[in-house]
């Protein structure tokens, strides 16, 4: 093997091994932004408008129009065989529709943590990397079970360090144009978010006193997902 170039595939799923090495060596001295700080609601299609401008006047840097995003995502999980009732690692894998040149995402999201009533938030763990195209096809080599796609479009808002998403979820079906998709139901998601070093709960103050501010328009809350139907 020898002398051999590498083929496009073998590097881009050596780039892939390196970018979780160097997570996991960052995670070990608290340097990287591993915590997910949480907060869920819905709105119906009626009101968002109504929402957009709410928020327009509330955060950051809107004054040179929305953000907006159009993105593909999958989800995958790997369970392990030596421990029947354990979680599942969960990961998603997402690329931007509306922009070729865009860098594919992983992120592995961990189970939500909702025991401390005095927490204004969910916090579950995060990580998340830029991975080349063949991700999918690795991921599935290491035993991940492809379990569901969907099409996720909407606006970002910032407020800080506070990131406020509006979406709208779709099925994903090939062959089909942008027009043409189907919607999941006839509301919007609105998260709140901010993925911080850990030790650093003080957040979640700040995230409840915004969630106040667009009160009635959508209650954010914590979410059992657990509890869901």
């Amino acid at each position: 093997m020898d002398g051999l170039e590498p083929t496009a595939k073998q590097t881009e799923l050596h780039q892939s091994l390196s970018a979780i090495d160097t997570l996991t060596s960052a995670m070990k001295s608290n340097v990287v932004p591993n915590q997910e700080y949480l907060l869920q609601g819905s709105i119906l299609d009626s009101g968002v408008d109504i929402l957009l401008h709410r928020l327009r006047g509330l955060c950051d840097n809107t004054d040179v129009g929305l953000e907006s995003f159009h993105d593909h995502e999958a989800c995958f999980v790997l369970f392990n065989p030596a421990a029947q009732q354990s979680q599942p690692l969960t990961l998603r894998v997402r690329k931007a529709v509306d922009d070729t040149a865009a860098p594919w995402h992983l992120r592995y999201m961990g189970q939500p943590e909702l025991g401390d009533k005095n927490r204004p938030t969910m916090v579950r763990s995060v990580l998340d990397i830029g991975v080349g195209s063949d991700i999918v096809e690795f991921l599935k080599e290491l035993g991940c079970r492809r379990e569901f796609d969907f099409i996720t479009k909407g606006f970002i808002f910032r407020k800080g360090r506070l990131k406020i998403i509006v979406g709208k979820l779709y099925r994903s079906e090939a062959g089909k144009a942008p027009h043409e998709l189907e919607p999941v139901s006839g509301s919007h998601y609105v998260e709140m978010s901010v993925v911080t070093p850990t030790g650093q709960d003080i957040v979640g103050e700040d995230m409840r006193n915004l969630a106040e501010q667009i009160k009635p328009l959508v209650n954010l809350d914590k979410v059992d997902h657990r509890r869901l139907p």
